[in-house]
């Protein structure tokens, strides 16, 4: 079993770098959710309970109640990411040679790569969930790290649109009844995620003109 966590940010890297298929994007998406979800929980905890943000108490503890789990969870996702790739390609090494095992390996080709469409639809939900409360914490919470919130914003953005490519490109090669629904989704994820970036940057922007 895979486990980024693990490993430092220098041997993450070597390890994208690396001309082995993983870790790859879907992974890189996950990651960028913890680093997101962990800048949130920063301005959180230097908004809660400072007299001057009062005003931002309320938004700080609803950014953080959504973001402290994903500080953990992208990692989990990570690695799901990078396990459910390999599931696909040793589905694809099964035998061949009578009708069985031409079914049976059929069967675990498909089921693993609607799994591997399935975690990265997570990493981009997860991230939806980090955008959404990110507009109230740029627009109340403590001004000092109001780029803070930018920066976390713009690393959800990413893992959310990213994590939606790995998606796609499981989706396309499944079945209609399984495909469809999950096309469907990706459309209404990037809709809302493209409108929701747009106006957490519009409230850094508005703070920092202050």
């Amino acid at each position: 079993m895979t486990n980024f966590e693990e490993m430092t940010l220098q041997d993450f890297s070597n390890a994208l770098a690396s001309s082995n298929p993983t870790p790859g994007g879907g992974s890189a998406a996950a990651v960028a959710l913890s680093q997101a979800a962990a800048l949130t929980v920063m301005v959180s905890d230097i908004t809660i309970g400072r007299e001057k943000w009062q005003s931002g108490w309320d938004a700080a503890e609803a950014a953080k109640l959504v973001a402290m789990p994903l500080v953990s969870d992208g990692f989990t996702l990570a690695n799901d990411d990078t396990d459910s790739f390999v599931s696909v390609m040793d589905s694809f090494k099964l035998p061949k040679e009578t009708k069985e095992q031409k079914e049976a390996r059929s069967s675990a080709i498909r089921e693993a790569t609607y799994q591997a469409a399935l975690v990265p639809l997570q990493t981009a939900q997860d991230a939806l969930q980090l955008l959404l409360c990110q507009e109230q914490l740029a627009l109340t919470g403590n001004a000092n790290a109001v780029t803070d919130v930018g920066v976390a914003s713009l690393l959800a953005s990413a893992a959310c649109k990213g994590a939606l490519f790995n998606v796609h490109i499981n989706a396309i090669s499944l079945s209609e009844n399984l495909s469809e629904p999950l096309l469907l989704e990706i459309a209404e994820i990037r809709k809302i995620s493209k409108e929701t970036s747009r106006a957490v940057m519009k409230a850094v922007y508005s703070r920092l003109e202050e």
